[in-house]
C-alpha cells in the first residue's frame, strides 16, 4: 500500500474513533436553550391562561408575555459533540450539569421545586396586582409543608393557620422559626392554631377563621447546628376578595410572576396597559411588588425576539448581562417593581418611548 494512502487511512480511521467517542462518551454538562413564551392576557391549551370571575373586567390587547427557558433533564447524559455544537450555538448555553442539579438533585425533585416555586408566584402575583389597585387583601400565616417523621408530623398538617407561638402572635413566616429558636432540643412549643379544614371552611364563607386550639409539640435538634426545630416550614396564604384562576401546564419556578401580575392589572382595569404593542418580560415578584432577579436571562431574550416582543421587561438585577448581548430589534426597559412597570408601559402605550428606563453593561 503507497504510504500516501496508509497515511490517510490512518487518518480517517482516528478521526471516525475520535468522532465515536465524542458521540459515546459523556460529559458532566447540561444545555439551556430558549423556551416557549405565552401572553398572560391571552390563551393557553385553548383556555385563558388569567381567568377572573366575581370582578367586572375590561378588553385588553397586545401581549405581555411570559418567558421560559428550556433546560436539559437531570438523567441526560451530554456528549463531547453535543456539549461543543451548544459552545458554539449563540443561542444555546453549555453550563456544567451541577449548575442546574446541584448535590445531586434528581429531576423529580427539581420539578417538584419547580413546581412549588410556581405556584407561590402565582400567588404573590395576585397579591402584588391587588395591592397595586388598592384593593384588600387578606392575608395569615400557615403550616406549608410538615417534615415527614418529625415532631409536628400527625398533629400539626398543611393548611393550619398559625395564630400564635408561646403565647406570642405571629404576624410573619420567620416569627414561627424565630420563636421555637429560642428553645433548647427537647423543650415544649405551644402552637395556637386554627385547623385546616376549619380555616378552608372559614374561607369559603368569606370569613375569618376561628375556633382556634393550642398544640403542644416538644423540639428535637436540627441536623444543621444544634439550634431547636418542630419540622415544619411557615408560609402565608391569601384570602382574595374575587376569584383570580392562572392556568398554564408544564411551567415551573418562580420568574413569570411580574408578567401574571401585570396580566390581572391590565384584565380589572379599564382601557389596556400595552395599547397592543407586544411586550414580553421576565422577573420574580413578592406580595409587596418588588421584582427580583431570574436566570437564564440570556434565553428568555432570545424566545422574546423570535416570539415578535418589540420590547422586554427586564429585572434590576439582571439588567447588565441582559445588556451585554441585546438581541436586534428588542428595546429592554429596566424595572425594580410593578409600578415601574406599568408607569414603562404608559409610556410604551403613548409613544413615549425615549423616556423609558434602560438597561446598560455598567
Amino acid at each position: 500500500m503507497p504510504r500516501r494512502t496508509a497515511t490517510m487511512l490512518a487518518s480517517t480511521l482516528v478521526l471516525i474513533a475520535l468522532l465515536c467517542a465524542g458521540v459515546f462518551i459523556p460529559v458532566p454538562y447540561a444545555e439551556m436553550s430558549p423556551g416557549p413564551t405565552v401572553n398572560t392576557l391571552g390563551d393557553a391549551n385553548g383556555e385563558p391562561v388569567l381567568h377572573i370571575s366575581g370582578r367586572k373586567t375590561y378588553p385588553t390587547s397586545g401581549h405581555l408575555n411570559m418567558t421560559t427557558v428550556r433546560v436539559t433533564g437531570a438523567d441526560y447524559k451530554m456528549n463531547v459533540v453535543e456539549a461543543v455544537y451548544g459552545w458554539l450555538s449563540h443561542d444555546n448555553i453549555v453550563v456544567p450539569h451541577n449548575t442546574l442539579y446541584p448535590d445531586g438533585k434528581t429531576e423529580e425533585q427539581s420539578t417538584q421545586e419547580n413546581a412549588e416555586e410556581f405556584s407561590q408566584s402565582q400567588e404573590s402575583a395576585k397579591v402584588a396586582a391587588l395591592k397595586e389597585e388598592n384593593i384588600p387583601v387578606t392575608s395569615r400565616v400557615v403550616v406549608s409543608a410538615v417534615v415527614k417523621d418529625s415532631p409536628s408530623d400527625g398533629t400539626l398538617h398543611a393548611g393550619d393557620v398559625i395564630k400564635e407561638v408561646d403565647g406570642e402572635t405571629v404576624q410573619a413566616p420567620p416569627d414561627v422559626a424565630e420563636i421555637v429558636t429560642k428553645h433548647q432540643p427537647g423543650e415544649d412549643v405551644v402552637f395556637t392554631i386554627v385547623p385546616a379544614k376549619v380555616a378552608q371552611a372559614a374561607e369559603k364563607a368569606g370569613k375569618e377563621p376561628e375556633g382556634a386550639e393550642k398544640v403542644t409539640i416538644k423540639t428535637v435538634k436540627s441536623d444543621e447546628g444544634d439550634r431547636a426545630i418542630v419540622g415544619i416550614q411557615a408560609g402565608t396564604d391569601h384570602t382574595f376578595p374575587f376569584e383570580i384562576d392562572i392556568k398554564l401546564a408544564d411551567v415551573g419556578g418562580p420568574s413569570a410572576g411580574l408578567m401574571f401580575a401585570l396580566g390581572i392589572v391590565d384584565k380589572i382595569t379599564p382601557g389596556d396597559l400595552t395599547g397592543g404593542k407586544f411586550v414580553a418580560g421576565t422577573g420574580t415578584i413578592d406580595d409587596n411588588g418588588k421584582v427580583g432577579p431570574i436566570g437564564g436571562i440570556g434565553m428568555k431574550l432570545v424566545g422574546a425576539r423570535d416570539a415578535g416582543a418589540r420590547y422586554f421587561l427586564t429585572p434590576d438585577e439582571n439588567c447588565s448581562a441582559a445588556a451585554s448581548d441585546i438581541p436586534k430589534g428588542l428595546t429592554l426597559v429596566r424595572v425594580k417593581n410593578i409600578k415601574d412597570a406599568t408607569a414603562s408601559l404608559e409610556r410604551i402605550k403613548s409613544g413615549d418611548t425615549d423616556a423609558l428606563p434602560s438597561c446598560s453593561t455598567k
